[in-house]
């Protein structure tokens, strides 16, 4: 059950074009039998993301970048931040693919620094909304206990 608060700050990320559509999914997937599907599933994408944009960083920094390789790590989070709902960071994702097309190094670093800033605003986002989901099942949990 979601406080008016966290609908607000939920709200708040679609409004501010940080998620779409796909993220109100993933929260309809979670009920009483799993009630820690969104947390589980932001875990696992941040894990994700961040591996493949500490890789994508490690292949740029090489004087000869294999622009192969880091297109299909673009590729990767790309999907998967479009599994996840994060709009704005998949929209980054499409800049660094189109730089890694043209083999535009500079490009790519200057794509690569903005999904860097989209993943750390949105990590920071879905911690918040996580920490909020802990203080609803605490009281929940509090209230079932009585």
């Amino acid at each position: 059950m979601a406080t008016p608060h966290l609908t607000s700050f939920v709200q708040s990320m679609f409004d501010e074009g940080i998620l779409d559509s796909q993220f109100a999914q993933i929260q309809a997937l979670q009920d009483s039998s799993n009630p820690n599907f969104v947390h589980e599933v932001i875990t696992l994408f941040c894990n994700d993301a961040e591996r493949i944009i500490t890789e994508m960083n490690n292949y740029l920094s090489h004087s000869n970048v294999d622009f192969s390789t880091l297109d299909s790590r673009v590729h990767q989070l790309k999907g998967s931040s479009s599994s996840i709902g994060a709009k704005r960071l998949k929209l980054a994702c499409v800049e660094l693919h189109q730089a890694s097309d043209d083999k535009n190094k500079d490009r790519c670093l200057q794509a690569l620094n903005i999904i860097a800033q989209e993943y750390f605003l949105l990590r920071n986002k879905f911690q918040t909304l996580i920490q909020l989901e802990k203080g609803i099942s605490g009281v929940e949990t509090d209230n079932n206990q009585r």
